[in-house]
This record gives structure tokens, C-alpha cells and sequence, in this order.
């Protein structure tokens, strides 16, 4: 029997400094967040999406680009 997920909000998961509101909102729109809608609010599997932050894979992480000039 598996155990119930923890289901949270943008909002909750934001105010846990995880990741900030507004990336989580951008992640939610790329389709990357494990999320189900309940009417137009989204609810994330906070442990799915604890799992994935933790199995990234370092090298492929995004950079901060700079401006060529």
C-alpha cells in the first residue's frame, strides 16, 4: 500500500524556500512540475518535486548567460 503525497500549492511550496514563487510558476508553465489542477488551482507533489531538485544532474544544470558586447 503506498503512502498518500503530499500535495501543496505554489504558494506553500514558495513559503517552504524550496524554490521561489515565481520559478515555480515558470516550471508549472514548461509542463515540469508534478502537478493536478482542482478548478485553476495547482496542486504539486511536493515529495516528486523534491526528488527531482535532488537527482539533477550538476553538469547540466543552466548557467547564468552574460551580455556579449
Amino acid at each position: 500500500m503506498s503512502a498518500t503525497p503530499t500535495m501543496m500549492t505554489i504558494r506553500e511550496i514558495a513559503r517552504t524556500g524550496l524554490l521561489s514563487e515565481h520559478a515555480l510558476r515558470l516550471l508549472l508553465k514548461e509542463g515540469k512540475l508534478p502537478a493536478i489542477y482542482v478548478g485553476n488551482k495547482a496542486l504539486v507533489n511536493y515529495d516528486k518535486l523534491c526528488e527531482q531538485l535532488h537527482n539533477l544532474d550538476p553538469e547540466n544544470a543552466l548557467t547564468p548567460q552574460t551580455e556579449s558586447q
